[in-house]
């Protein structure tokens, strides 16, 4: 270990998160490899850790002959001063090697409160922020993540971004970069034909023009690059890359489990959800294949939990039989089997009674909207009927402990449909009363609200985000209309949502905000410890940008949108569509009853979507 390293450990919190030396960790022959990748996290050990694709990306990069990757996450900020004080910059886990000296440095970006410790951890590497000042080819700087459907905020900083799922385009990348040192290219070369992997956007290559009004005139690609840059998919899920040897920290993390991904993508519509949009098409992996790669993870992990991932995960159809077919290795193991992202329409009795046989921890259903016709609006495709069934179903099976999900801020949201959470939560209570077998342990309710986000990407992102003064005053409403002892109410903090529209929405002069509230000191903004709007609003005041023309501000359908650049697959036309049907109150039905239409499956070839 490095002296310097040794002499600091002690003074910091949570040290383990600083030495690698972790069971399964990869370590390779420097001199057996030709390009090092330094895979940047920008937060704590604990969150990354936590996240699959960098689990997947970490085992597939290293399967690689001649590639090395290695961790490097953010420092907290404790250790971070003292790096600083020692003089000692960046490091990647495996080796303990500066971060500087890798070919490339990638960051896994799923958060746009994120962005700041980007450019931050490039400073405590000692790389240059800006992309125009690295002019040779290493160390090339690139982004992956859903926050990089817009990239734009850090188009000044990233060389490259890798869009969509990284499993087969980080190896042609890889590829070519490595073919780009040994042949002695230069960057600009290299990055020219980067542009010609499908799913690599490369901002550089594209100039942006702005109207006097300050929305964005035109986006011109350069030197016959694509003028739209659409996103990578897996196609074959039982072909694709499965982690189950991997990496067991060495301290508790947030997600300590084994997490054992069904499928990508979602049947729903949702209109505000971007995972939902951005990871279509939905692609399965076979039952019998999960059932082999859990039981092979568990046994190489050690782990006493696993839990069945997706974003909707009760819509997988053979969950019954893959939650029979893991129960028996389970059961026999002591170990928790645990199914979040449960649809409150299909939470049925068989999968209660599996739920059953492990701890009866609380259960999570998420309604979004108290009103049927905000449900509808937002395509939800939920009743209340369903909501209170599921509850039924949960209180007679033993359970007595509900959260309930909303947003406060929807389009066309009233405060008609704010009080309707209050009431739905009442009912929730009376559901307890009336089925629970034994009410001696009593209920508990929480409502949780977040504030709305429109999206890009999604039907919604054209809205405006409500102001931040009459999301509080919704907030408010809702507190004084809950009034049951057992129903609790936690509500998302207004200051980080504004920034995450700004952030989200953001074209290319935010990169100018960005770095300037950076200098102010903004770093872990996705910390409440650390976030400080105020440093943002200081830089937004010195850059000459107004931050509600970004987060409080309608779009027009022909206005150039940021990320107009990117297709996620899904259409702008049909997303327009479900934002008309949205004011019309039309649901659209889920991809399972029928396709709707949406572009997606020209990502499949054209081909019928793996509902």
């Amino acid at each position: 270990m490095n002296q310097k390293l040794e002499r600091i450990l002690p003074r910091v919190q949570k040290p383990a998160r600083y030495v690698g030396g972790e069971y399964n960790q990869v370590i390779k022959d420097k001199n057996t490899v030709d390009l090092r990748f330094a895979f940047c996290f920008p937060d704590t050990y604990e969150i990354g850790m936590s996240n699959l694709g960098m689990r997947i990306l970490y085992g597939i990069m290293n399967a690689m002959d001649g590639v090395w990757c290695e961790r490097v996450f953010a420092p907290w900020p404790d250790m971070e001063e003292e790096m600083r004080r020692a003089q000692m910059p960046l490091y990647a886990l495996e080796s303990g090697d500066a971060v500087k000296e890798f070919d490339i440095i990638g960051f896994s970006l799923g958060y746009e409160m994120a962005f700041s410790n980007v450019l931050n951890m490039l400073d405590l590497a000692g790389v240059p922020l800006h992309a125009n000042e690295r002019t040779e080819l290493s160390p090339l700087v690139m982004a992956g993540g859903t926050a990089c459907f817009n990239a734009e905020p850090l188009a000044d900083f990233i060389d490259l971004f890798s869009l969509g799922e990284g499993e087969d385009v980080t190896v042609e990348l890889l590829e070519l970069y490595r073919r780009a040192k040994t042949e002695k290219w230069n960057k600009q070369r290299f990055l020219r034909a980067a542009a010609e992997i499908e799913g690599i956007y490369v901002p550089s290559l594209y100039e942006i023009s702005y109207h006097a009004d300050g929305t964005i005139a035109a986006i011109v690609p350069k030197d016959g690059v694509r003028a739209v840059v659409r996103k990578r998919i897996v196609q074959d899920m039982d072909k694709a890359y499965f982690p189950t040897k991997t990496i067991v920290p060495s301290t508790e993390v947030v997600n300590d489990r084994v997490t054992l991904e069904l499928f990508r993508g979602c049947i729903r519509g949702c209109r505000f959800c971007q995972a939902g949009y951005v990871y279509r098409p939905v692609r399965n992996r076979s039952k019998e294949l999960l059932a082999q790669y859990g039981v092979e993870a568990l046994q190489d992990s050690g782990y006493q939990e696993m839990t069945l991932s997706s974003l909707s995960t009760s819509d997988y159809k053979p969950l019954n039989d893959l939650c029979d077919s893991l129960m028996e290795y389970c059961d026999a193991h002591k170990i928790h089997l645990s199914l979040p992202s449960l649809r409150a329409d299909n939470f049925s009795m068989e999968l209660q009674q599996r739920l059953a046989k492990g701890r009866k921890v609380g259960l999570t259903f998420a309604p979004e909207a108290g009103s049927q016709r905000l449900r509808d609006v937002i395509n939800k495709n939920l009743t209340e009927e369903d909501l209170l069934h599921s509850c039924k179903i949960a209180f007679e099976g033993g359970w007595s402990a509900v959260k309930l999900y909303f947003m406060l801020g929807l389009p066309t949201e009233t405060d008609e449909d704010i009080i309707e959470i209050a009431r739905i939560a009442d009912h929730v209570v009376h559901t307890w009363r009336e089925y629970a077998p034994d009410k001696r342990r009593g209920v508990s309710v929480t409502v949780s609200t977040s504030w709305f986000v429109p999206k890009p990407h999604t039907a919604f992102q054209w809205e405006a985000q409500i102001s931040k003064e009459e999301y509080e005053r919704r907030v408010q409403l809702l507190r004084q209309s809950i009034r049951a002892k057992a129903v609790s109410y936690k509500w998302h903090d207004s200051d980080t949502s504004f920034l995450e529209a700004v952030l989200s929405r953001g074209d290319r002069r935010m990169g100018r905000v960005l770095e300037a509230a950076w200098r102010r000191g903004a770093k872990m903004d996705a910390w409440q410890d650390y976030y400080n709007l105020d440093l943002w609003l200081a830089a937004f005041e010195a850059c000459g940008l107004e931050p509600a023309f970004y987060a409080n501000r309608v779009r027009s359908r022909d206005e150039i949108l940021p990320w107009s650049m990117i297709s996620s697959g899904v259409s702008q036309d049909f997303l327009w569509r479900e934002r008309q049907r949205a004011y019309q109150g039309v649901t659209t039905p889920d991809c399972r009853q029928m396709c709707t239409g949406c572009g997606a499956n020209c990502l499949i070839g054209g081909g019928e979507c793996d509902v």
